[in-house]
This record gives C-alpha cells, structure tokens and sequence, in this order.
C-alpha cells in the first residue's frame, strides 16, 4: 500500500489540473520519504521480528529459549535477532562464565511497542474470528 492510498487519496481520480494544483500547493510540505506506517512497518512488519518482539515482551531470553518459543529455525531467528539489534529494538548480552550464554532483551525502542501489541491484540479479538472462538 502506497503512502497515497494510506492517506485516502486515488491516483486515478485526480484530474491533470488537480494533479498540478497538488503538485505545486504540496512541494514543499510533501515528505520525502514513504509516510511513517509504511516506516515503521518496514522495520518490525516481518512475520518472524514481529513474532520475537512479542516473545521479548516477556523479559529476557536465551538464544535456545526464544527458539523454542518461537519455533523459528536456528538460522532465522540468528538473523531476525542481528536485525533486531542492528536497528536497536533488541540488546544482545553475553555471559561468558562456563557455560558460555547469550541473552536478549527488548531496549526502550523496543519496549515502547508493547502498547502496540496490545492494541493489534484488542483488534484481533474484536475483529477476527479464530481469535474470538
């Protein structure tokens, strides 16, 4: 979905005077990049980072933990993990006292989205039905 069809407006419908009206009313307040949604979404929107934060919601974790849990293979979950941290949702510790161990926790960026997964749950229940049953 276009950041222009997010914000209602269709393409289709606007005529080539309307077009260079907007054109040059919106130059200077049109953003240069694809609208905050289609952001943020592009950072946490895949199924399996989605799938860690939320298991993060939870407090820390170890590598094998989240694993189990999330029933993401070794590889995935390494590299949704990297990413994670990389964009700076996730912090990475190591324990390195025998036996060496790993764990991950959310930071504030990725705290700050537990309101959200309370919010896509609220609407889940409310508006889907195998969540309802």
């Amino acid at each position: 979905m276009s950041s222009q069809e997010l914000a209602g407006g269709d393409p289709a419908e606007t005529t080539d005077a309307e077009s260079e009206s907007d054109t040059s009313q919106n130059a200077s307040s049109t953003p240069e990049t694809p609208c905050p949604v289609v952001d943020s979404l592009e950072q946490i929107g895949s199924r399996w980072r989605l799938v860690v934060l939320h298991e993060l919601l939870n407090g820390e974790s170890r590598f094998n933990e989240l694993k189990r849990e999330t029933d993401a293979n070794a590889r995935t979950l390494s590299r949704v993990l990297d990413d994670l941290q990389e964009t700076g949702f996730v912090h990475r510790r190591l324990e390195e006292e025998s036996p060496v161990a790993t764990y991950y926790s959310l930071t504030d960026k990725g705290e700050s989205l537990a309101p959200v997964f309370e919010e896509i749950d609220d609407w889940a229940h409310e508006w889907l039905a195998e969540c309802s049953g």
